[in-house]
Formats: C-alpha cells, structure tokens, sequence
C-alpha cells in the first residue's frame, strides 16, 4: 500500500500521536520512514531584536536536535527504522520539499485544534498541503480527554 511515509515531527502531543499511527501504518505496510523535523526561520527577528543571533541559531538548533531524536527513539521503540531530517524554513513548503524528495506516498500530520480567533488567524499546515502534495496526507487526531469533552 504505502512505500514511503514522511512523518512531521515538532514533539507536541498531537505530533507523537501521527507517530504513532505513521509507525504502525509503516509496520503493516513494510514502508520506509522519513522523519521531518522543520525549524522555523527566527534568525531574522532576533538580529533586529539586537541579540546574539549565532547564540539564538545554535541554540535552536540543538532544540530542534533532541525533538528529531526523541522522535526517532519513539520510533525505533517500535521496532522500525528511520531516516530523520532537520530542516529550516517554511513548515508548509520544506514538508512539500521534502515529501517530493523522498518519494513519499503518504505524508503523516499531527492535528492542533483551533476554535474561534485563532482558527481564522493561524493557517492549517494540513489544509495548505491538500492541494499542493502529490500524495495522500493522514491527519492524525487525538481524541479529547473527558473534561474536554464534557
């Protein structure tokens, strides 16, 4: 069914829980695993903010280091193995990049839900990749705890 899956990491919650469904749909279909970690471009803000931007780079990058690797001991718990990638740059357009790249016949998402205000002003990184992937896209959704629910 599916050869190559590209999994977007960023270590929040709802991203473990698309991990997890990447992995198990990886197991059952024998696929190949990319794991996709995007930092976001900051140096730009923090130079004009006056601070020590190499300071500020390196730091994210070490932060973003110990997701993808924390992502990819999850899946190596699960007894597959992966390739993990760090990139930097748009969310949006290094996942196309890289699901091109490699291939990929399925791109794995996590899902934050959004409700007023911030639903319009915070654009879906999933809904933005429906109409540009040449591939199909699971949206991982974490089931609300009971609380949240009521």
């Amino acid at each position: 069914m599916y050869q190559t899956i590209l999994l977007a990491y960023d270590g929040t919650r709802e991203c473990r829980i698309a991990l997890r469904e990447g992995a198990e749909l990886a197991r059952c279909c024998g696929a190949k695993v990319h794991l996709l970690s995007v930092m976001p471009l900051s140096l730009g803000v923090s130079v004009g903010e006056g601070f020590n931007a190499g300071t500020i780079l390196e730091n994210d990058i070490e932060q973003y280091r110990k997701v993808l690797d924390e992502g990819l001991g999850r899946i190596r718990e699960k007894g597959l193995d992966a390739e993990g990638h760090l990139v930097s740059g748009d969310p949006i357009e290094q996942i196309l990049n890289c699901a091109r790249e490699y291939s990929a016949d399925l791109v794995v998402l996590g899902h934050v839900a959004r409700r007023g205000f911030a639903r319009w002003w915070k654009s879906s990184v999933g809904a933005n990749l429906l109409d540009e992937l040449d591939c199909s896209i699971l949206v991982a959704m974490r089931t609300p705890e009971p609380a949240e629910s009521a």
